[in-house]
């Protein structure tokens, strides 16, 4: 370690001039990443439903979609969709095939946690809920998913971790997002440990933002492991 230049590792005052120009990335990583998970996780309801469904019509494309987007890495599909098809004659711009890509990614491992979740629901809520006349929506809305969304929280939040860490994949596509606008500076400056460790903090904040959401939403569907 003798040879190892350290005072090269970080330049404080190159990462505070950089940041202003880095953070322009950031709403490109918030949007990509917070509409990624929204969209996600509604397809992954009805995935989860369809997964556990005994007509097979609805279980097995459910689970030929989830194995393929599980087995695919994000980052063929995201060339797929930027680069691969205008050949179809069908274009994105690289935000919109970025949203697309993770969205129909996320949403199958997400299908599997909200399934295992719905399933770890005790039957007798279910039984309850049928003796009381609910219908299988009101069922669903009332008592099912609260308390499923309480048993899969932490695990939904991983996959929003991994979301947000992710979007910089979108930089392989040209989205401006943090990482890219990172990149940028690097190549400008000749200074890539300090960008690079720059965006690697400024991720970990984006992630520990995310964390203390998690902790807030535990305490409040807390109440529906009590039921």
């Amino acid at each position: 370690m003798t040879g190892v230049q350290w005072e090269y590792i970080f330049d404080f005052q190159l990462a505070i001039d950089s940041l202003p120009f880095i953070m322009q990335g950031i709403w490109y990583t918030l949007f990509i990443s917070i509409v990624s998970m929204a969209l996600g996780l509604a397809m992954s309801l009805f995935l989860a439903l369809a997964r556990s469904s005994h007509r097979f019509y609805f279980r097995w494309p459910a689970r030929v979609y989830i194995s393929f987007m599980r087995g695919v890495p994000i980052l063929i599909i995201l060339f797929l969709l930027y680069f691969g098809f205008p050949y179809i004659n069908i274009e994105f711009n690289a935000v919109t095939a970025a949203v697309i890509g993770f969205s129909f990614n996320s949403a199958a491992y997400m299908a599997e946690i909200n399934r295992s979740a719905i399933a770890a629901v005790p039957k007798g809520q279910w039984e309850s809920a049928r003796s009381l006349g609910f219908t299988y929506p009101l069922m669903m809305r009332r008592i099912v998913l609260p308390q499923a969304f309480r048993i899969a929280l932490p695990p939904l939040t991983n996959v929003g971790l991994d979301l947000i860490k992710a979007s910089s994949l979108a930089a392989m596509i040209s989205v401006p997002e943090i990482f890219q606008m990172a990149r940028t500076v690097a190549g400008r400056e000749l200074d890539y440990m300090t960008m690079f460790i720059l965006v690697a903090l400024i991720y970990w904040a984006i992630c520990s933002v995310m964390t203390l959401l998690q902790n807030y939403l535990e305490h409040r569907y807390k109440k529906y492991g009590e039921i």
